[in-house]
């Protein structure tokens, strides 16, 4: 399975999700990896602000911020190629470079059924 690494620009929290103006675009890509990591997608995320090492220990992230500074933010990469730079990756972007259908996408919901098993109807 490909493995996707977004590296952000410097935020408040770990998502950017937060605040009283919430960021329509941050907010449906923390849905979409929380709903990735449910379906067992190996999808990892770092800002600036919370994870500067690993801006400095990647070797092309260093040298895409040196050459293009910050600007160039955010940048996603698959199987450790740039795929994407200074733009989040679309929902069906996603999908491509992950070779994954769109119901990866979705949440799994566990079904709780009203059925708890009892022969004597005690439920």
């Amino acid at each position: 399975m490909s493995r996707m690494v977004i590296f952000e620009p410097a935020m408040c929290c770990d998502t950017g999700v937060c605040g009283p103006s919430v960021d329509q675009e941050l907010l449906r890509l923390s849905t979409v990896l929380n709903n990735l990591r449910g379906n067992g997608v190996l999808v990892e995320r770092y800002n600036l602000t919370n994870n500067p090492q690993i801006f400095v220990d990647n070797q092309t992230i260093h040298a895409i911020l040196h050459q293009e500074g910050v600007e160039a933010l955010p940048v996603t990469m698959v199987d450790g190629e740039v795929v994407k730079k200074k733009a989040y990756l679309s929902n069906e972007e996603i999908c491509q470079h992950l070779n994954l259908s769109t119901s990866h996408l979705q949440a799994k919901f566990n079904v709780i059924s009203d059925d708890c098993g009892c022969d004597d109807g005690c439920c």
